[in-house]
């Protein structure tokens, strides 16, 4: 059986899937990394990178017409909002006084897990 699909809709698949791979990347990241700003991190460059792939793919599904040119628009704007809008998230939780992780704080957790489980 030959397939149905052109070239065009496979290489638009294949930046769509690597998109979702980095939003999937990105989520993780916000359930798994310690702290604050280590999640702004993860988000911030996966979700771009994320996005960017797969405004990329639609934009080659669609071909070159008004809704593709839309597309690169609002493709233009999270780019560029996106990591301004970490770095100014980031930097107003330092200027609050927001801790940082390090791993004297891991210990501390552990210790605390020990004398729980005892």
């Amino acid at each position: 059986m030959i397939c149905d699909f052109t070239i065009r809709e496979i290489l638009a698949a294949l930046f769509i899937l690597g998109g979702s791979v980095f939003f999937i990347g990105s989520a993780i990241g916000m359930l798994r990394l310690p702290d604050f700003y280590s999640r702004i991190h993860a988000s911030g460059n996966s979700e771009t990178l994320g996005c960017m792939l797969s405004f990329i793919g639609l934009i080659i599904y669609e071909g070159l017409t008004i809704t593709a040119l839309k597309m690169a628009l609002v493709f233009t704007i999270v780019f560029l909002a996106n990591p301004i809008g970490s770095h100014i998230l980031g930097k107003a939780a330092y200027k609050s006084g927001h801790r940082v992780w390090t791993l004297k704080d891991l210990e501390k957790e552990e210790d605390e897990d020990a004398n729980i489980h005892h």
